[in-house]
């Protein structure tokens, strides 16, 4: 594929990504007793430690994908990041019957979330990035 639509392509991936983290990250950060509140209720230890290693990696990781630096470093985070929360917090095979296919979609939608994370860390942002610049 030419650079031409390899480029733009790349970045519209990576604005998507950001899309669904650093919204996320930033209601952390509004709403912190209330992330904290809410990662107590799933029975994790240190919910206000894990609250703002959450809102860190979702808010800095988001900001790293935007500007195309250290692309492939902020991919693996969040896709780790994202990994583990699916475990604990879209669990669907202890889910009440009525929520277990919403958050059964969830965690799948997560895992591809992953997926292109991950094919983001092995190919890297793209030309239009800081990452392309600095190797220039």
């Amino acid at each position: 594929m030419s650079n031409s639509i390899q480029n733009p392509l790349n970045l519209i991936g990576r604005l998507l990504l950001v899309a669904l983290f650093l919204p996320a990250g930033i209601g952390k950060l509004t709403g912190f007793a209330g992330t904290v509140g809410y990662i107590a209720s799933i029975g994790l230890p240190m919910p206000t430690l894990g609250a703002a290693l959450a809102l860190i990696v979702e808010i800095v990781g988001s900001l790293a994908l935007l500007a195309g630096y250290q692309t492939r470093i902020a991919a693996l985070v969040l896709a780790v990041f994202t990994l583990v929360a699916s475990f604990f917090f879209h669990a669907y095979w202890s889910a009440a019957p009525d929520q277990a296919f919403i958050v059964q979609l969830l965690f799948f939608k997560n895992l591809a979330v992953v997926g292109g994370l991950l094919v983001l860390a092995a190919q890297g942002a793209g030309g239009w990035s800081l990452d392309a610049r600095a190797e220039q």
